[in-house]
């Protein structure tokens, strides 16, 4: 886990407020509330088509909210699309990384966002310069930058990923089933670099099916079940076993526990 939430800043950085998302007659998610706090990671666990998904595409701008709030920094947010969010510092990392493979790191980590010289031509240099700072901060022994991004381990893709958020200004980061797939010495990088980031500040959240990862990683887990939320807790207060139960029953740990 990061730091221990005592002497952080107690206004949230993200406040999800009464949601509600809707497919036809499917409630995929139904009057969840949730915040996250500057330098906290909040895992959100649940079965497949629990709304867990859902819930943090509305904060990523991927789906329109059928209703409730969202706030950033105490202000009241318009996520209407990705780059709403992003204009808001919330990136979101996906499990396929949305990596183009034929490119190389810099040209990932700036891609739709080049930059260029005065004469209009793509800064190379630049972007080179501005990608080796970003990722020796993530991952120092990364390796080729010039590579493609097709040729990097699992755990290296991760760190490009990551950096392009980083390098962006992001304050929030949504990821997506992180370690998977990944073996046991890149899955250990990434959970470094994640406590790193929540050292550094970083609001996180984490979505994944891996319980004892998100329980290992996370100061905080939320449940889902049929779009609901069932129960946020500290997980210094509950066990895995706790989790799973509520995952299962859909009851709070109040009910499940006693």
């Amino acid at each position: 886990m990061s730091e221990p939430l005592e002497g952080r800043v107690s206004a949230p950085l993200v406040e999800m407020r009464r949601m509600v998302k809707r497919f036809g007659s499917v409630h995929a998610v139904e009057d969840v509330s949730i915040d996250l706090r500057a330098g906290e990671v909040v895992g959100l666990l649940g079965h497949n088509g629990a709304g867990k998904s859902t819930l943090v595409k509305m904060l990523s701008g991927a789906e329109p909210a059928d209703g409730g709030e969202i706030r950033i920094a105490g202000e009241i947010a318009q996520i209407r699309n990705p780059r709403d969010a992003r204009r808001l510092g919330v990136e979101t990392l996906y499990q396929d990384l949305a990596l183009a493979d034929n490119l190389d790191t810099p040209a990932n980590l700036f891609l739709g966002r080049e930059l260029r010289t005065p004469f209009g031509t793509l800064d190379d240099h630049a972007m080179e310069r501005a990608a080796a700072q970003v990722i020796g901060r993530l991952n120092p022994s990364f390796g080729d930058l010039r590579a493609p991004v097709r040729n990097l381990s699992g755990g290296q893709r991760q760190s490009v990923a990551i950096a392009r958020a980083l390098h962006f200004n992001a304050r929030i980061l949504i990821m997506d089933e992180p370690t998977a797939a990944l073996g046991p010495e890149e899955t250990a990088m990434v959970v470094e670099i994640i406590r790193q980031l929540a050292r550094e500040g970083l609001g996180i959240f984490l979505v994944s099916h891996d319980l004892h990862g998100v329980f290992d990683l996370s100061d905080r887990v939320a449940v889902m079940k049929n779009g609901r939320l069932v129960d946020v807790c500290a997980t210094s207060e509950v066990t895995p076993d706790d989790v799973l139960a509520m995952i299962i029953t859909g009851e709070p740990l109040s009910s499940v526990g006693g």
